[in-house]
């Protein structure tokens, strides 16, 4: 019989050990799906594991709230991302399914922000034409030693000056507002400078934390050590190798070899044929 989600298995995850535990359910749902050759079945298993994960995948659409796209369109987004890692994530892999399923899921929405996130969404032909506009003002501007009427345009374009008209009408429709594009014309700021992003470092380093947090777990009590010595006490190297009886050389390839493996395992995996 199919397991369901355990009712104590935490799906907001507010500390290490429930990420943990959310991260151990989580394979094993995966593992219950690959052994299935019920179709319901796996079903409800790849059901299961993005119930589980799902505040993860909303978690990461906040992130780009403000940006020009509805709030529920980058949730469904997000939401979909999170589907896609569970259909591709390899059991074989090294990498927690965290690891993978962060880059996905973002991956996801930065491209739908370049696809579909427009601001105003307009039929496609005017779309095409705003190309074909652009393309060919220019010239006309060249020609005419002025700016052209959306009449002349119309008629060297081939097309109804109405249609000309409307295009022109919805130009700057297509894309949200650049984060290069000066704030004031007085000043060198741009509207990077002067958009707030506080909420975005909370977000960035709650993804770290949940991503490190079941690959650190795999270290061995010197290697935790080695890391929390250098990179949250500060220690210089020659004081770790004195504290763990090493010299300088040891523990810097120590080091090394360490920030090597996590990274080899936290770089996003090629998605499964």
């Amino acid at each position: 019989m199919m397991n369901t989600l355990s009712p104590t298995v935490p799906t907001q995850c507010s500390s290490a050990a429930d990420r943990a535990a959310r991260e151990a359910v989580t394979r094993e749902l995966l593992e219950q799906r690959a052994r299935s050759t019920d179709e319901a079945e796996r079903q409800q298993l790849l059901e299961e594991i993005v119930e589980l994960n799902l505040e993860m995948a909303k978690g990461i659409a906040r992130r780009f709230r403000g940006r020009g796209a509805e709030a529920d369109d980058l949730e469904q987004v997000a939401s979909l991302g999170l589907v896609k890692a569970a259909h591709h994530y390899r059991l074989d892999a090294e990498t927690p399914f965290i690891g993978f399923a962060i880059p996905t899921i973002r991956g996801e929405v930065k491209r739908y922000f370049r696809d579909c996130a427009w601001t105003v969404r307009i039929p496609r032909r005017l779309q095409e034409l705003q190309g074909m506009i652009a393309a060919k003002v220019p010239l006309l501007e060249q020609q005419f030693n002025r700016e052209p009427t959306p009449a002349e345009i119309a008629e060297h374009l081939g097309v109804d000056a109405e249609e000309v008209e409307q295009a022109m009408a919805a130009k700057g429709c297509f894309n949200v507002l650049s984060l290069d594009r000066p704030a004031d014309l007085d000043a060198d700021l741009t509207l990077a400078d002067v958009v707030a992003d506080a909420a975005d470092h909370s977000i960035d380093q709650l993804e770290t934390v949940d991503m490190l947090q079941p690959v650190l777990e795999d270290l061995d009590p010197r290697e935790r050590r080695i890391l929390q010595l250098r990179f949250i006490e500060g220690w210089t190297q020659s004081e770790i190798g004195k504290d763990i009886g090493v010299s300088q050389m040891q523990v810097s390839r120590v080091l090394r070899r360490i920030l090597d493996d996590l990274r080899d395992k936290l770089s996003p995996m090629p998605a499964a044929a």
